[in-house]
């Protein structure tokens, strides 16, 4: 489906959403019903849904009532509490399979004659009879829109629209069932409808007419309409999922009502990312999809270069590319993508291959508080396939990778190997792809050049084969197998007849019951991980597993058994809900979006006393641990596991302590190029001596306030703190009254792309918290006298800093204080967004005046271009991590709505389509450089205030 055809247009707003035009003609007393027909364009006329007489979006996001948009007052309330989450097209509520409802407390239609009921829905478990939405009669529902048990025969385990021809439990069911069943956790839309004209019942799903039934007549519900359950009796059929957009007509809809009503929400949710995240574990696994849809392009590393990955379903002879852009291989067509999902750990694809529908779920898990599972540098392919058209059908299902996954450049040699890893419980089927001659601890294009790419898999009717991509894909094509055998001519370069490693599964004739699912494992191990001062570092998994092949085994069974996957509902569930309730439908889009990219630029290592994590500062520098970069990202650090804080600074603090840096202030980066921790011991390097002190003393405050083993931390590493909050707390060297945290002059900041600005009045911001982030150091510590110095020190400097950066107008801040030699463009007159703000909220010193953040929220309020509000005054581009950094900092919510709304607008419809860029024009909508970087971790920063509780 084009995601375009889901808009009306209107010349003054652009395109507007079927769903959002109700909405608006609803808030002007204009009933759905009296909505004949809407010609909105030349090109584009839809009708609103006939004899529409209840409509609940779900989009309330928060509270207790679900408000019916039709006109028809028919408002529910919401019982049992579900949860307020990521919906199909804004939000959606989410229903835990027992005890929860949404009750509208009266009846919105007569059963008895013509009716329509409509839901976008998703079931987590498929174990037991669930209704969507219903209408109480004395003793049953009038109609159930429902999934029935597995265990319910032939009509078990699908989709169905049920009227009982009585209002007694030993009425019976006439059902109108899916000739498939449903897979968990994706979206479906499903209408149900009676015809009283053609004595019949009819079931939709996604669309397309699905099952119709003979019904002489029918009886009418008089009780209330109910959304998350049914009554048989009693209240039973508690719905465990999503369900979202719910209508109710009094109209038997047609099958173009229906289709006009599935086209009415875009296939790709909850936004179209400007990039897809595939395979996404740490700098090295990187792999994304940069359009909206995967056939005919193909998957690259994070800076654009290709890492293959190709998938092909075969249906009754028919070959169908769901992944990829293969040539050469004989008769083809592109399946046709129907739906994506973006949730944060999880890509899930929805594609229809002639009568085959095709599931494909790309995983990568965030298993912030357990390292050994963070630590695996593998991500996951799931693949299931069903009929849907009610017969069987022949299916094999195949996918490769290319030697690019080997090496950054395709003249390199390599060699690849296959083998049997036997798991304690089954048999995994694994290539392993090798640089013929690798350089250990070196990179080419940014991928490394030592080490191995792992791809395996196992399951039934399986073959396999490496060698030429058109020879080994063709067999694919041709005979829907593979032959067992491997290419030996090797080593060979990556662009000599581009060898492939490909995997084949014939799942026979496929009915309406999903396979089992394939499971695909993806990765890349390195050993060494990095360096540091010349010694080589493990990635921390050897710590549990002495090679990679029993990682593989291990983690192979996690998968198999779904727990992984189970973990990952889990933790997507609750940034979405949480999110959701911080900021909305629009924000939980954007943490989906941030969250494995941010874990991608991180990998944990194991050293002799603890493990420590890494970061690379992708797509700027290269730079190992770079402070500033750190620093925006730590929010999402800090919400899922603050001790994940103490492992990233734990080598930065290791190198300043040991002596090696010779400077008072802290060191910019650990090294000039990853994987490689050299340290600057010359005390070079870019440094920015304000920036990275005090980053590294409000992380170590944030963490503290957080910890567990708070006082023994604070007094471990004291002695270093004390020193940076002495140097920020020294004169400046320019003016003997005014110390470095309160004018740093001019001074190198993370904004570097901007220019060294003097007398930066954001810096000195920074400094003068990070004095109050001593203070709460020194109370960890035990030392009070420090701690009143410190916090008595950080509020003089706050009254000294609010005078100095104040505009001559006094309506805001400037860029810089006004002084003598304060450059052009950033004294009087000029702005710059405060993100500096935001650790005196999460720390909860709350040094600034509430005062100054309320004026510096209306200014920027008044710089609101369609994109963002500019990072400056001297430049039309923005920061997306310091936009939502100012979002968490201010208590003014229309502001922060605003910043929501339109980074997410950025993100949804940018031309730029590549891995989150942090840096974009507010103006023009494009990206301005950067790409795929952790500080996208920064878009956490709302849940991280209010995980802080200030």
């Amino acid at each position: 489906m084009n995601e375009h055809q889901s808009f009306l247009h209107f010349p003054t707003q652009g395109n507007v959403s079927r769903r959002n035009f109700l909405k608006m003609a609803a808030s002007l007393g204009i009933s759905a019903a009296a909505l004949d027909a809407l010609f909105l364009s030349s090109r584009t006329a839809y009708a609103a849904t006939p004899g529409l007489v209840g409509y609940w979006p779900l989009d309330n996001g928060s509270g207790n009532s679900a408000t019916d948009v039709s006109g028809g007052n028919h408002n529910g309330t919401l019982n049992g509490s579900p949860a307020w989450t990521t919906g199909k097209s804004g939000t959606a509520l989410s229903f835990n399979g027992s005890s929860t409802t949404v009750d509208i407390n009266h009846n919105v239609i007569n059963t008895n004659t013509n009716f329509s009921v409509a839901a976008w829905v998703q079931l987590a478990s498929l174990n037991n009879w669930s209704t969507a939405v219903s209408q109480d009669g004395a003793n049953v529902s009038g109609f159930f829109l429902q999934y029935t048990s597995p265990g319910a025969g032939a009509d078990g385990g699908k989709f169905a629209f049920t009227l009982l021809n009585s209002d007694a439990t030993t009425a019976t069911p006439v059902r109108a069932t899916s000739p498939f069943s449903p897979v968990a956790n994706t979206w479906y839309h499903l209408v149900g409808v009676y015809d009283t004209a053609n004595q019949q019942i009819r079931l939709y799903v996604n669309g397309a007419l699905a099952a119709t039934r003979p019904v002489s007549s029918a009886w009418n519900a008089t009780g209330e309409t109910v959304i998350g359950r049914a009554k048989f009796g009693s209240s039973v059929d508690y719905w465990p999922g999503l369900i979202d957009d719910v209508q109710i007509s009094n109209q038997a809809l047609s099958n173009s009502d229906v289709t006009s009503l599935y086209q009415g929400v875009p296939a790709l949710t909850p936004l179209r990312p400007p990039s897809v995240p595939l395979i996404v574990r740490n700098p090295y696994v990187s792999t994304w999809q940069n359009s909206d849809v995967s056939p005919g392009n193909w998957s690259t590393f994070w800076n654009g270069n290709v890492k293959a990955i190709t998938g092909i379903v075969r249906v009754d002879g028919t070959s169908y590319v769901f992944f990829g852009a293969p040539g050469g291989i004989g008769t083809t067509q592109n399946a046709t993508q129907v739906q994506l999902e973006v949730t944060a750990t999880q890509s899930r694809y929805v594609f229809h291959a002639g009568p085959v529908t095709l599931y494909v779920n790309f995983l990568s898990p965030i298993e912030a508080t357990n390292l050994q599972n963070l630590s695996i540098p593998f991500g996951y392919i799931f693949v299931q396939a069903h009929s849907n058209d009610g017969n069987t059908h022949s299916v094999s299902v195949y996918m490769d990778i290319s030697g690019e996954w080997a090496h950054g450049t395709n003249t390199t040699l390599i060699n690849w190997a296959y083998q049997t890893v036997n798991t304690g419980t089954q048999n995994v089927n694994a290539f392993s792809v090798t640089p013929a001659s690798p350089q250990v601890l070196a990179e080419t294009n940014d991928y490394p050049s030592w080490g191995s790419a792992i791809w395996a898999t196992n399951g039934p009717g399986f073959t396999y084969q490496s060698g030429q991509d058109t020879v080994v894909r063709s067999l694919a094509v041709s005979q829907g197998s593979l032959n067992n055998s491997m290419d030996t001519t090797m080593p060979r370069a990556i662009n000599d007849r581009w060898p492939v490693f490909g995997f084949n599964f014939n799942l026979g004739a496929l009915g309406g019951t999903p396979n089992a699912p394939l499971i695909f494992v993806l990765g890349h191990v390195r050993q060494p991980a990095v360096s540091y001062q010349g010694g080589q570092v493990p990635p921390l998994w050897q710590a549990y597993w002495s090679n990679w092949i029993q990682m593989l085994g291990a983690t192979y069974n996690d998968a198999t058994a779904l727990t992984i996957l189970t973990r990952a509902n889990a933790l997507d569930a609750s940034i979405a809900q949480k999110a959701v309730a911080a900021g909305g439908a629009h924000y939980a889009a954007l943490c989906a979006l941030a969250a494995r990219q941010a874990f991608g630029g991180i990998e944990l290592v194991n050293t002799a006393s603890s493990p420590w994590l890494f970061l690379k500062e992708i797509s700027s520098d290269g730079n190992v641990s770079t402070i500033d970069v750190i620093y925006p990202m730590f929010p999402i650090l800090y919400y899922l596991n603050p001790n994940l804080l103490s492992l990233i600074l734990a080598p930065i603090l290791h190198y300043v302590e040991s002596g090696l840096w010779p400077q008072v202030y802290c060191v910019h980066d650990l090294g000039s190029s990853y994987p490689n921790a050299n340290g600057h011991n010359d005390g070079g390097g870019e440094n920015m001596q304000v920036e990275e002190t005090s980053n590294m003393l409000i992380m170590a405050a944030a963490y503290i306030l957080q910890a567990s083993d708070a006082s023994s931390y604070s007094n471990a590493h004291y002695t270093i703190f004390r020193q940076w909050a002495n140097y920020l707390n020294a004169s400046n060297g320019g003016n003997p009254n005014r110390p470095n945290a309160l004018d740093p002059l001019l001074q190198n900041q993370t904004d570097d792309f901007t220019g060294s600005i003097a007398h930066s009045t954001n810096l000195a911001l920074k400094g003068i918290i990070a004095i109050g982030a001593m203070g709460i150091i020194a109370h960890a510590a035990g030392n009070s006298a420090d701690q009143q110095f410190y916090s008595s020190t950080a509020i003089n400097l706050i009254g000294q800093w609010t005078q100095l950066s104040k505009d001559p107008s006094q309506a805001h801040l400037d860029i810089a204080y006004n002084e003598a030699d304060t450059a052009q463009g950033t004294g009087p007159g000029t702005y710059s967004l405060k993100y500096n703000a935001l650790p005196d909220r999460i720390l909860g010193l709350n040094l600034i005046p509430t005062s100054v953040l309320q004026q510096e929220a209306n200014w920027y309020i008044q710089k609101e271009n369609q994109y963002g509000v500019p990072l400056d005054s001297r430049h039309t581009y923005t920061k997306a991590d310091w936009e939502i950094w100012t979002a968490g900092s201010t208590d003014n919510a229309q502001l922060r709505q605003f910043f929501i709304d339109a980074l997410y607008k950025f993100a949804n419809t940018s031309p730029s389509r590549v891995p989150f860029t942090d840096w974009y024009d507010t103006i023009n909508n494009t990206q301005n450089g950067f790409q795929a970087r952790p500080v996208i971790g920064g878009l956490f920063s709302i849940l991280a205030r209010i995980k802080s509780g200030h």
